[in-house]
């Protein structure tokens, strides 16, 4: 072989081992990167369940039978526990005194 053959075969085998290299980091960093995607994707699934869940209670707060069971749940339904409980003290209080 000729000098203008090795010369031609040292450039093209430099040029290989080049984008070897350029081939390997981007191989590399794209596996990073697609762990990056997981993780993200992960997240953006928990956004959305917790996001359903807010619509679901705003929903549950505006609409009328939302409300109503939320007035009943926190205002009347402990005030009738309170009355019954006080009613059964006093039947009992009752009873023990005619015995």
């Amino acid at each position: 072989m000729n000098t203008a053959e090795w010369i031609l075969v040292a450039i093209l085998s430099i040029t290989l081992l080049v984008f070897l290299i350029v081939g390997i980091v981007l191989l590399v960093k794209l596996i990073d990167l697609s762990k990056e995607v997981r993780k993200v994707v992960v997240e953006g699934q928990d956004i959305a369940k917790n996001a359903n869940g807010i619509v679901s209670n705003v929903k549950g707060m505006t609409s009328i039978g939302g409300t109503m069971e939320m007035v009943v749940d926190n205002y009347i339904a402990p005030k009738i526990k309170e009355k019954i409980n006080n009613s059964k003290e006093k039947e009992k209080a009752k009873n023990g005194s005619k015995k």
